[in-house]
Order: C-alpha cells, then structure tokens, then sequence
C-alpha cells in the first residue's frame, strides 16, 4: 500500500523537526481540559449502560479544528496537543467504570468513595502516561509494519485534512464523517429506524448456529486501515468462539436457562463461558508479545536513557524526538507505589501483603501497558479489548494473593480489584496515548508535550469520575450488587448493567470462592501455543500472511458481531489492491510510474474515506450519549426521546442495505483512480 503510515526509516512528518510552532498555548489547555472533562463524563454513563465507550481523538481532534478556526492564530500542532488531552478523558472513564463499579458489587463499598477513586484514577492513569514513554519508542518509531495504530493514522489523515494545502482534502473526510454520523443518528441509539446490529440464529438439534454483523461504519474503516491479514485473523478468532466453541458446548451441555432462541443462547453461552477463552488466548498472547518486544522495549528504555545522557552533554536532539525524561519516568513510577501502598493497606491491613500488592500494580502495570499498546497498534482504540487485559491482571493478582490471604478471604476480591483498576487504567491510557502519539508522530509534534497534555487531561478527567458513579449510582444503581436485598433491588428497579465490572467481580470472587471456568482459560491458552506455532512455521517459510496471536485472541474476546464488519474492510482493502495488481501485469515502465501515482491518489482517498466513517460515527456516538447522561441525571428527560419508534419496525435489515452501500462506495473511492488510468492509457492507445 501507498499510504504513508510513518513505519519506514525515510518518514518525514508534516512538521519538520527543524519547525517550531506553538503547541501547548493558553487556549490549548483551556480547551484540552474542558473536553476532557464532557468526554470522561458523557463515556462514565455510556460505558455503564452500554459497555463500551467511544474513541475521543478524532472527535476531539474535529472539534478542536471547528473551534480554532475562529482564531487568527492556529496550527496542527495545537489541534493535536488538544485532542491528545481530551483522548485521556475517555480512556480514564473506560478503564473507571470497567472496574471500580466492581468494588460496590463485591459489597466492599458502599457508596463510591471520592478520594480513593480519585486517587485510583489519577495514579493509574498517570503511570500509564509514564510507562508508554519508552513504549513510543518500542511500539511507534520501532514497531513492526503490522503495528499500525488505525486510528492514530485516522487521527493524522484529519488533522492533515484541516491545515494547509491538505485543507481541501477535510471536504472528503466531511462527506464521509456525515455518513458515519448519519448512520449511527439512524440506529436504535438515535431514530430507532434499524437496529445497530445484526444477529440471526437458529437451533440445530441441541446446538445452534448463529451470525452477527455489527452495522458500524467506522469498524469497517478500522478494517479498511488494518487491512485483510489482521482482519481476517480477527474474523477467524471469533468464527472459533461461535461457530465451533459454542455449538460445541451447547451439543455438549444443553442450552442456558432461560435461553428463548439460539441468538439468546449463543449470547449467554458466550457470555459465561467461551469468552473465557479469549482471557485464556490473552494471557498467552500477551507474555508471548512481551518476549516478542523484549528487544524494542530494552531499546525503548536505553534510548531514552542515552537521550538524557546525550541532552546532559550538549548534544542536540530533534524536537520530534525529545519524550519526557527517562529519569522523569523511573522516579515518578516508583513515587506511585507510595500512595498505592496506603490505598492497599487499608483494604487488607498486612503491610507485607501490601506492598507486594503495590510491586505486582508496578510490574503488572507496564507489562499490560505493553501488551494493550501493541493490541491498540493492530486494531485501534476502540476494538482494544482492555477488559480482558485487566481479567488477566485479575486472574493473576488473585492467585497470588490467595497465597498470603488464603481461600474464602472476603478482603481477596476487593484487593484484586484494585490493583486491576490500577493496571487497567495504566493499560487504557497507554493504548490511548500511543494512538496519540502515533498521530503526533506523523504530523510532527513534540512527544514530551504530548505526554506532558496527557498528564493534565488524566488529573482533570479524575475530579469528575467519582461524582459522575455516585450520582448514578444514587439515581439508579450501578450494577446488582451480588448480596443485593429486596429493598434494594425494589428501590433499583432499572440499574445500569456495568457488564465489565460485574464481570471482574465474579472472576476475583470465583478464584477466591471457587465457581471460575477454568477449562475455557486453558482450551484459550492451548489455542494461543497453537497459534504462535504457526506463526513461527509461516515466519521460517517467508510467508507474507502471519499469524500474530493477539488479533485472534482479540476476535475470540469480542462479541462475533464486532469482526464481521472489519473482515468486510479488510476485503475492501484486498479487492483494490487486487484490482491494482491486476492493471500493473505486463506493464510498460511509464504505464507503471502512471498508474503508481493513481494508487497513491486511491490511498489517500481511500485512507480519507475510512478516516471521515470512523469520525462520523464515533462524533455521532458523543452526541447520542449526551441525552442519555443528562437522561441519568434529570429523569425528566427520556433518554431515547429522539426514537421515532419503541423498536425498529424491520429489525437490523435496512441498515444491512445502507452498509452494502457504503462498502461499495468505500470500494469505488479507492479503485476509481486506477480505473481512470487504465481507461486514460486505453483511449491514448486506441488513438495511436
């Protein structure tokens, strides 16, 4: 592909090194801190409610733009610093929901204490900012060509498209973010005219077979960018989870209780136990990554040192080179522990389990960082399953505390849920932020001042978590707390389901109270050894498709719906390039050099085009979330006052047909260039 992704040795950003343009400026703050703030909040709400939250760069990085343009004074680099700062906000309430809820189902807590959560957000998220610093380095500047950070790319193709002589290019992005938006407007979180996702079943004699098809431009933007080899390692490792694992356990087991048709069964089998797989496919993927990085994070971490070193002696290095001081990164991660340390030895009141508490947050924590990082790297943001990373953590930090504390412990629960909020937020913000700086990487900004905005916009997204889980939780329950009274549950009728943080109650309460499947982990591990094996068959054999084992551990994690659409823009990708292929066979040198400049001009329009899906969608997100929130707070105000119907009257089908058409539009967007020239080449010919 010809689009410049920046994983070359010969990349030039748009800013060079040698520019200096203001980046962090008086309005950048105010504006950073300001949508950190809605964004953290309005994603609190949406994440309890729904169970996923919204990417915040690009949005972040258009409205940015849209506001700037009122000022005679603006540039690239303040957008980025802006919409680097607004990012933590959603990655903050992400990792904050995910787990904290947690500690109020255990019955450990409970109302949400203010400071703890504060504390627990704020250190969390401000390790993260810390540990992705020699991550930068390993993942973004080093990082393999498989490493692509989609939305980073997407975020700097915006970015791009707004300043300059790219500003003609914003026009493409607009008309493709409108679709996105509209699309999104039209589903069942907007109009109600179609549901979000598709998902058709039917019974098989005690099995099921099921096909889920989630209606989401931007997924098949992430798709389109990523291109076919991931996306179809996604696809397959969710057809393993349902349409082999979970007929599998259906013909074996029977149907759930309570199951009314296949696609509710497939949804609860999956739910209770094949997902388990995927933390089981994670935790292998995740150690095997980490030897896999081993020598990309060393040099992370020594080229930041020699680069301190280097500064100390007078040498000069490139602005777009110069992270926040290694120095800065090992006193101010190890300064964490201290207050961790306080926060642990409340709960379980031994100081030497504390402390081993507050070393494996620290260890665990970089480790996971990486580990998200590098997922973030293969399928963006927003399809980083950081739940899962924190039921590894989870997982793990349970079995070692079931050493100290010993089973039935009812403080065992609360203390690994804890460090997971920790590890978790660390892990959110460090997948965030190197989508950021990827961004800030190809648009040339400075990444210590990316880092620096990182930090300001996790403190500033921390004051408003706590209120946000309070309020909500007084006005309708988070979660069902797992000793929840009649009273309780009569004065909660309509409780916010919180489906990640129930989900890591019950995994650090089964370890401690038995009742965790632990079959489904280890079937997940032995598929993972499986898959690295392969990988390293088809390394030895020059293959171009590899097998990286995390994208299929992300696919089997997921919901299946998730990785059909990006399989569907991964094919898009393909059938281009094919097309392109096809056009070059037998070509003369100048017809080449022709129809190379056509694929380059099909690239960029194409990079645009998933670009503006993804903004459309994930703005439109925001705005859908911003009734619901102020519907939690003033019950006045329904929440889907803007629905046209109770239901969507002909289910997901017509949202089917309108993202057939965007496909091909997609398609056409990206082929008519080489299509143009073959067709110029073919008149020149007919008239010679």
């Amino acid at each position: 592909m010809a689009r410049d992704d920046g994983n070359h040795s010969g990349f030039k950003p748009v800013i060079s090194a040698s520019q200096n343009l203001p980046e962090i400026t008086v309005k950048a703050i105010i504006l950073g801190i300001l949508l950190a703030v809605i964004l953290a909040a309005a994603n609190a709400y949406l994440g309890l409610f729904a169970g996923m939250t919204v990417s915040a760069s690009i949005p972040a990085a258009v409205i940015s733009m849209t506001i700037f343009s009122f000022f005679k004074r603006s540039n690239i680099l303040e957008n980025n610093i802006v919409q680097t700062a607004a990012s933590a906000g959603e990655a903050v309430a992400a990792a904050a929901v995910f787990t904290i809820p947690g500690l109020v189902i255990l019955g450990y807590w409970k109302e949400y204490n203010y400071w703890e959560t504060l504390l627990i957000c704020a250190l969390g998220g401000t390790i993260g900012v810390l540990f992705s610093v020699p991550l930068r380095r390993a993942l973004v500047v080093h990082g393999d060509k498989e490493i692509k950070f989609p939305e980073g790319i997407a975020t700097a193709e915006v970015l791009k498209a707004g300043q300059g002589e790219e500003r003609g290019s914003l026009s493409a992005i607009v008309y493709a973010a409108l679709t996105g938006g509209v699309l999104k407007f039209c589903q069942d979180a907007g109009l109600k005219l179609w549901a979000s996702t598709l998902e058709v079943g039917a019974r098989v004699g005690n099995s099921m077979a099921y096909f889920g098809l989630d209606l989401s431009p931007a997924l098949l933007g992430v798709g389109y960018i990523v291109g076919l080899n991931i996306a179809i390692l996604v696809f397959l490792g969710g057809a393993l989870s349902w349409w082999i694992a979970i007929p599998l356990y259906a013909a074996l087991h029977g149907w759930p209780a309570g199951a009314h048709d296949a696609v509710e069964a497939a949804n609860a089998l999956w739910s209770s136990q094949i997902r388990y797989m995927g933390v089981g496919a994670m935790c292998v993927g995740g150690f095997w990554a980490l030897i896999q990085l081993r020598s990309q994070l060393l040099t992370g971490v020594k080229s930041g040192l020699q680069a301190l070193k280097d500064e100390k002696g007078g040498s000069a290095i490139e602005r777009t080179d110069k992270d926040m001081p290694m120095i800065w990164v090992l006193v101010f991660s190890f300064l964490a522990i201290i207050p961790l340390f306080f926060i642990y030895h409340l709960v379980v009141s031994k100081l030497t389990v504390s402390l081993v508490m507050a070393v494996i947050m620290l260890i665990a924590g970089f480790l996971f960082a990486a580990v998200a990082g590098y997922m973030a790297g293969l399928v963006g943001s927003s399809n980083n399953p950081i739940s899962g990373v924190t039921i590894a953590t989870i997982l793990f930090a349970s079995l070692v505390l079931l050493v100290f504390l010993g089973r039935g412990n009812p403080a065992g629960p609360a203390a690994a849920i804890l460090i997971g909020a920790v590890v978790c937020c660390a892990a959110s913000i460090a997948g965030d932020n190197l989508q950021d700086l990827k961004a800030g990487y190809l648009v040339g900004s400075t990444p210590w001042k990316q880092e620096f905005m990182l930090v300001v916009g996790v403190l500033s997204s921390a004051f408003v978590i706590a209120p946000v889980l309070h309020v909500l939780n007084l006005k309708y329950g988070v979660g069902i707390p797992f000793n929840a009274t009649p009273a309780w549950i009569q004065a909660h009728p309509n409780p916010l389901p919180a489906p990640q943080a129930t989900l890591m109650a019950a995994v650090s309460q089964g370890v401690f109270m038995g009742g965790l499947p632990w079959t489904m982990v280890a079937i997940g591990a032995v598929i993972a050894v499986g898959i690295i094996l392969l990988d390293q068959y088809l390394k030895a054999r020059g293959s171009e498709f590899r097998t990286p084992v995390l994208a299929v551990a992300v696919g089997i994690y997921l919901p299946f719906s998730l990785s059909t659409p990006i399989l569907v823009g991964g094919m898009v990708a393909y059938f281009a390039a094919r097309l392109r292929n096809k056009a070059a066979k037998g070509a003369s040198k100048d017809l080449l050099t022709r129809l190379k400049a056509a694929e380059a001009d099909g690239d960029k329009k194409g990079l645009l085009f998933a670009s503006g899906l993804i903004t459309g969608e994930a703005l439109m997100g925001i705005l859908l979330a911003v009734p619901i929130t102020l519907a939690g707070i003033w019950p006045v105000l329904k929440g889907d006052f803007l629905a046209l119907f109770p239901q969507p009257p002909l289910g997901a089908w017509p949202g089917v047909a309108v993202l057939a058409v965007v496909v091909y539009a997609l398609y056409r967007v990206v082929a008519k260039p080489t299509k143009e020239a073959m067709k110029q080449l073919s008149d020149e010919a007919i008239k010679q």
